[in-house]
């Protein structure tokens, strides 16, 4: 009876736990098309005030890479009314803390305020949005910044060129195929003209999502939305249209150095559908049993029981037209690339001839609903999520339907997602080794 009792109890937290979860929004369009999202939560007195541009490193062209995320540096240098070196003093002498992020995607700029000052967030975003200053000195200034991130993040980190390798390798066609952070090639030749034009092509309402999300009062924010945003011209937003990778229809094997590195890394990189898909939900989820904490299967079997790996990862990167899956190992001691292939495909293989097990079924379904749970803990989450779901995802209430996907995937599902897309042919295997000295 007891027992019963712990059970009922953990239900109905668990329940409550979910219901606490449902974000509630509402979404409107201004008339120059700026996309507006509000979400009132007076728990605590803050305001998070985000605005996602639907631009990221996809959208720039071969010999021009790296402008999104250097605007993500650039978009800070000041506009008429915030003078050059002001923009973080301001936020931080009213009490606030902003940031900036870009994808391949998409760019994210937020501020999050004392909910007293949600007026001042939603005017420096709109300054940011109609008449940010793009001159020389700030041209100058963020690029040294940029290379030196390159330089400290990629260029001098070991293992920091893994993923634009992989980027460079799976897509030939798609602009996925360089990183977001650029070359240092690019960087050095890009001209003040080019940014402006990339400013006024890209920061217009129409291509933006703006959202306030934490203490407010709806009406109030929506006059100040009015006035500070309404008047900012609409502009073109430019079709979509990049070029496409033919399938995968052939292994392909490709060696890269990287001098900052003693071990080898291998990696076994698939190509798969668009995070909109619901296969990339059911991927996801299959990396999450493959490698997901010690007790997962690929940890368990070459880390901890067999020590042939001193690490190992499957992990799926979704992306808006495509996404990626990989396997990536680094061999414990005089291990073989050829023994981790062979332990890594024995394992794909079990996927895909054998349902996984009642019990690993509802482990990562249980990893999911903690995972939704959580996952949205602050404002700043919830801002975010909210704008990326609209964005990149097209529905904004999958920040409270998203888990029904997950909750929807079945074993069979997880095996077929296997055969489908987890084959030898369709991958390209990149071994990652130390430079010769």
């Amino acid at each position: 009876m007891k027992k019963r009792l712990i059970s009922a109890a953990a239900v109905a937290f668990f329940g409550l736990m979910l219901n606490a979860q449902q974000i509630k929004f509402e979404e409107y369009d201004l008339p120059n098309g700026l996309h507006v999202i509000l979400h009132q939560d007076n728990s605590a007195p803050v305001v998070t005030t985000g605005v996602m541009y639907h631009v990221g490193a996809k959208d720039e062209v071969k010999g021009r890479t790296g402008f999104a995320h250097f605007f993500e540096h650039l978009l800070f240098e000041g506009t008429p009314n915030i003078k050059r070196g002001e923009w973080f003093k301001i936020v931080s002498s009213n009490g606030g803390d902003n940031n900036a992020n870009t994808t391949n995607d998409r760019t994210y700029y937020y501020e999050t305020f004392p909910s007293n000052n949600e007026q001042l967030g939603l005017w420096m975003e709109s300054e940011r949005m109609r008449h940010a200053e793009i001159n020389q000195v700030g041209v100058d200034t963020q690029r040294e910044v940029v290379k030196e991130e390159k330089r400290l993040r990629m260029d001098n980190q070991p293992y920091g060129n893994l993923f634009s390798t992989i980027q460079k390798n799976l897509f030939t066609n798609h602009p996925y195929n360089w990183p977001t952070i650029g070359s240092m090639e690019d960087l050095n030749a890009a001209k003040l003209e080019e940014f402006q034009a990339f400013y006024k092509k890209f920061y217009v309402p129409n291509n933006a999502t703006l959202v306030v999300a934490g203490d407010i009062k709806p009406e109030q924010t929506k006059k100040w939305i009015a006035e500070y945003y309404g008047a900012i011209p609409k502009g073109t937003v430019y079709p979509k249209d990049f070029p496409k990778d033919a399938p995968i229809t052939q292994e392909k094997e490709v060696t890269a150095t990287d001098p900052n590195i003693q071990l080898p890394a291998y990696v076994f990189a698939y190509r798969t559908p668009a995070n909109k898909e619901k296969d990339a939900y059911v991927l996801d989820m299959l990396s999450s049993y493959l490698s997901n904490g010690k007790s997962s299967v690929l940890y368990k079997k070459l880390v901890d029981q067999d020590k042939k790996a001193l690490q190992v990862a499957a992990f799926n990167q979704g992306l808006e037209d495509y996404s990626i899956f990989a396997f990536f190992a680094i061999p414990m001691g005089q291990t073989t690339k050829q023994t981790l292939q062979t332990d890594i495909d024995a394992e794909i293989k079990k996927l895909q001839n054998t349902l996984i097990s009642d019990e690993d079924y509802q482990k990562i379904q249980n990893q999911f609903e903690n995972q939704f749970v959580n996952q949205n803990s602050s404002i700043q989450g919830i801002a975010a999520s909210l704008a990326t779901n609209h964005v990149l995802m097209g529905n904004t209430n999958l920040i409270n339907k998203e888990i029904d996907i997950y909750r929807s995937i079945t074993k069979q599902d997880l095996q077929n997602a296997a055969k489908k897309y987890l084959n030898s042919n369709q991958r390209i295997i990149i071994n990652y080794v130390p430079e010769k000295k």
